[in-house]
């Protein structure tokens, strides 16, 4: 349930209300408004049922609202505003279409440098790169590790382009927070409750993808975990769900878009490449889903797609990234949208300095 404060309620009056709930044995997640203060309360549900009329009856208190999905802090109800996930100056959710590229897999200094360069120049605002790979078959590259995550930071450094990359386990996770800017939570793992309870104690951004036969609920449960350990900074990602077609690898679900954007203030992007596999398709759906209103998209883009070390066939290359681009513009103007500009880029700093910005790891 929710307690909404009075539009005059005081700090006194919102500290004395967290305390009843705290002593009650009862979680609080606060959300200030311009208006008003919602305070989000999580716990046993018998508990809460009990304290509700003492809740009700406290200074300052406007009133008390049982919320009856069963997420709690991603949903509207309890921040009716949008929530904007600020990383290093590149922002989600304030109305902006932002754009993240890069290659599937960080392959070496050389290429992610490139790549970086090339996808700066056609204007996306963020690098992806895998440098832990889930991949299907033990035999495929399982990416570069710790040293991939040295070359995005080096990349990084020479761009100025923040950067996103995903964690498998809570020793990844320790090792990405060092050198990312955001955390990327794969679709293999969104219903790893234990990953998502340590990437949501690290404070770090977090992009959290759909898994493939995850039904919206279900992602917004992944969600509000990483809520519940108090890391409101995560932005959802829509990549495809597994249909009983195969002209593409899965069903890009583009009405997830404006579901989530209904029942959830987080940010939702989507990630065409994934989705298709295919990147004669990846434009044709980056399109409808800046029309559906994504706050964003995730694409995948290689210097030499046919000689890419994993998914070449979905990877644009930097002249397609960049004819894509520019038709984008437009479609966001039309639609009375804007694609987000690269932030300037900052002083240069050495590899890996992530973490002293965000604090140690797991705790």
């Amino acid at each position: 349930m929710i307690v909404v404060m009075e539009p005059r309620a005081t700090k006194e009056q919102i500290d004395a209300v967290v305390r009843k709930i705290q002593d009650a044995g009862l979680g609080t997640h606060l959300s200030v408004g311009v208006e008003r203060t919602v305070i989000g309360v999580v716990g046993d549900s018998h508990t809460k049922e009990l304290l509700r009329q003492s809740l009700e009856a406290t200074p300052g208190v406007e009133k008390v609202v049982p919320i009856l999905q069963p997420f709690k802090l991603v949903s509207r109800e309890f921040r009716p505003q949008n929530t904007v996930v600020d990383v290093r100056g590149v922002r989600f959710g304030d109305g902006a279409v932002t754009v993240v590229a890069g290659p599937c897999s960080v392959e070496g200094p050389e290429m992610i440098v490139q790549t970086a360069r090339a996808v700066k120049a056609a204007g996306a605002v963020m690098l992806r790169g895998g440098a832990f790979k889930p991949r299907t078959s033990p035999y495929s590259f399982q990416g570069l590790e710790e040293e991939g995550l040295r070359h995005l930071a080096e990349a990084r450094r020479q761009t100025g382009l923040p950067v996103v990359t995903e964690a498998m386990d809570a020793h990844q996770l320790e090792l990405v927070v060092r050198y990312a800017d955001m955390v990327q939570i794969g679709a293999r793992n969104m219903q790893n409750y234990t990953l998502l309870r340590e990437v949501g104690r690290t404070r770090h951004p977090v992009l959290l993808k759909r898994g493939p036969s995850a039904t919206i609920q279900e992602l917004l449960l992944a969600a509000e975990y990483i809520l519940n350990e108090g890391n409101y900074q995560v932005v959802l990602c829509e990549r495809g769900i597994r249909g009983f077609d195969n002209h593409t690898r899965y069903l890009l679900d583009l009405s997830a878009v404006p579901v989530l954007k209904e029942l959830t203030h987080l940010p939702v992007i989507v990630d065409p490449s994934q989705a298709t596999g295919k990147r004669r398709y990846v434009g044709a759906m980056s399109r409808a889903a800046v029309a559906a209103g994504a706050d964003g998209l995730i694409i995948e883009v290689h210097p030499d797609p046919e000689k890419a070390r994993s998914d070449g066939p979905q990877q644009l290359t930097p002249d397609d990234f960049t004819a894509l681009m520019a038709e984008l513009r437009p479609l966001a103007a039309a639609l009375g949208r804007r694609l987000q500009q690269a932030v300037e880029a900052p002083a240069a700093q050495p590899p890996g300095t992530a973490q002293d910005r965000a604090g140690s790891p797991g705790r």
